[in-house]
């Protein structure tokens, strides 16, 4: 529809040239005026501003300047009709893409919600996609909204606002990711969140040390120190290289999936009958390896035994090329 538009302005700015253009040549060689006189009169007698004439006109350029009154009165009504129904249109779609956001919203439940698209924001929402989690993000900057408008779901706004984590479903969400610049509004944010919510999943972003505790006794359930993690990685590249850049690969997403996958034990039992990690048998079915297992009360296990009995609500974290852990998705149909 905007392209149409867009064609409508270009025909009506090719319309309004060329009149000027036909009554600049007309006065040149009907009244005889010199060119800059002719451009004078072309002027004044379109836009109708009633000035005198810059010198005596024949019959011949007065029947002209009457046909250019009404040539110009026709096509600039034309014009302005056109202009006036883009910016009245581009208004109006304006207003649906945010209706349409909103009820995209609205429909979302379990979600993830990204506050701040920062640098870390903006990595968080990118792994978010890879893993086909359903998310939006809480941005201020309307350059950063419109540049990426077109892919993600965002909220504009201050995420220190309830209405705006109400806009953004924060009492359906199941996790909030914290990834403001400065730790003190982040506090606000997780202080706000934590009582508008209180199963929600807090990880929220700090700069300083100090700001850790802060965080975590206003409801964060995890404080992430990206300087510190950055400093960690850093040094140990240099103390067991080979190591880190393993376990990096580890986490890199390959084809539409990742190489580590967290399932729990729901999705088998509802399936296979399985009582330890041996009836899984994922190995001889998916070429996946069980690396790590997750009880229900959150102690983790690595590298469990094949008979390590399953119980209800725990997890297996499972490592696998992608392709494997793409035929473990589709043989267990896991979202």
């Amino acid at each position: 529809m905007l392209k149409l538009f867009r064609s409508r302005i270009y025909l009506a700015l090719l319309l309004m040239t060329g009149v000027m253009l036909f009554g600049v040549v007309g006065y040149r060689f009907i009244a005889g005026y010199t060119w800059f006189d002719a451009l004078y009169m072309t002027i004044i007698t379109i836009t109708t501003v009633g000035f005198s004439e810059v010198g005596p006109m024949n019959g011949q350029a007065k029947i002209f300047t009457v046909f250019l009154i009404i040539l110009s009165v026709f096509i600039f009504a034309f014009a302005i009709s056109v202009i006036t129904e883009y910016v009245l249109s581009r208004n109006s779609l304006q207003l649906l893409k945010k209706k349409k956001v909103r009820n995209q919203i609205s429909n979302l439940s379990n979600h993830v919600i990204v506050c701040g698209y920062g640098r870390n924001g903006m990595q968080a929402a990118e792994r978010l996609k890879a893993y086909r989690k359903p998310f939006v993000i809480i941005e201020r900057d309307k350059e950063i909204i419109e540049r990426y408008t077109e892919e993600l779901l965002f909220v504009e706004g201050d995420a220190n606002e309830d209405e705006v984590l109400r806009a953004a479903g924060v009492d359906r969400a199941q996790y909030l990711i914290v990834a403001l610049p400065d730790d003190a509004a982040n506090l606000f944010v997780v202080l706000s969140a934590r009582q508008m919510n209180q199963k929600l999943f807090i990880i929220s972003r700090a700069s300083l040390a100090t700001s850790q505790k802060k965080l975590q006794l206003a409801g964060a359930n995890k404080v992430i120190m990206p300087d510190k993690i950055g400093g960690d990685h850093m040094a140990s590249l240099v103390v067991m290289p080979d190591l880190i850049t393993f376990m990096d690969k580890l986490s890199m997403e390959g084809e539409h999936t990742t190489n580590l996958e967290e399932v729990a034990i729901e999705d088998f039992s509802d399936q296979i009958d399985c009582n330890s990690l041996r009836d899984l048998d994922l190995r001889k079915k998916t070429g996946c390896t069980i690396i790590g297992y997750i009880a229900p009360n959150g102690d983790y296990i690595i590298n469990p035994e094949a008979d390590l009995p399953l119980q209800p609500k725990s997890k297996v974290i499972v490592l696998g090329r992608p392709e494997q852990i793409r035929k473990l998705n589709e043989m267990f149909h896991i979202d």
